[in-house]
């Protein structure tokens, strides 16, 4: 009924924003960072790259997947210390005691997930898959971005006259490590500044927020 009486727009209208925004986003990285590239290759006396080849160089792979790393961490993080940590007065924990819709053992039904009905290790993947999606993003983004990173150093030490550095070698080094914290901790506190701002101020209207009239040390839903 309800797909009937609502538009593909309304219906789906968060995520196609959210990813149009992305998109947009995307296309300004890949634009701006070109011309940024290329200014910095011929300040140093060598030639640019086109768009397509800066598209699959390790300038570009390494910055975006590095972004992307940290966004997967921190969900994945974000959901599974959701499950068993409180804060009081956030509205981004559950309840200080109780249980919650969300805590209650899956039952098969005729509209349930088709895992759910089938029981067993289905089920049990199932009932932790959100986790272990943005788990397996992070990992994906993590190898991509080290891919991307060891491929820009290594395309610096050429123009530089410099030895080719190995995979091994470059794992164990400062440059990886500290283009992922330094996204990391950035991650980690949006989600520390949500969760602790949501106990005193309100959006009216948002699900991330609790009622405007709500009392400050009021927890969750």
């Amino acid at each position: 009924m309800a797909r009937r009486k609502y538009s593909f727009l309304y219906r789906n209208g968060l995520s196609i924003v959210v990813i149009s925004l992305m998109m947009i986003s995307l296309c300004g990285q890949l634009f701006t960072g070109w011309r940024q590239h290329n200014e910095e290759l011929k300040m140093d006396g060598y030639s640019g790259l086109t768009l397509s080849e800066y598209f699959v160089s390790g300038h570009f792979i390494s910055t975006t997947f590095e972004n992307w790393e940290s966004e997967f961490l921190q969900m994945a993080i974000y959901v599974l210390l959701t499950i068993s940590l409180r804060q009081v007065g956030s509205s981004e924990s559950k309840p200080l005691e109780g249980s919650q819709e969300v805590d209650r053992e899956p039952k098969p039904h005729k509209n349930a997930p088709w895992p759910v009905k089938r029981g067993g290790f289905w089920l049990k993947l199932y009932s932790n898959s959100l986790s272990l999606a943005f788990g397996l993003l992070f990992l994906l983004s993590l190898l991509l971005h080290f891919y991307g990173s060891l491929k820009e150093q290594n395309a610096e030490n050429i123009r530089s006259g410099l030895e080719v550095e190995s995979a091994a070698s470059y794992l164990v080094g400062p440059r990886f490590w500290f283009e992922s914290f330094q996204n990391w901790q950035s991650e980690f506190l949006s989600v520390a500044a949500i969760v602790v701002l949501s106990i005193w101020l309100r959006q009216k209207g948002s699900p991330e927020s609790k009622p405007v009239d709500a009392p400050y040390m009021e927890t969750g839903e």
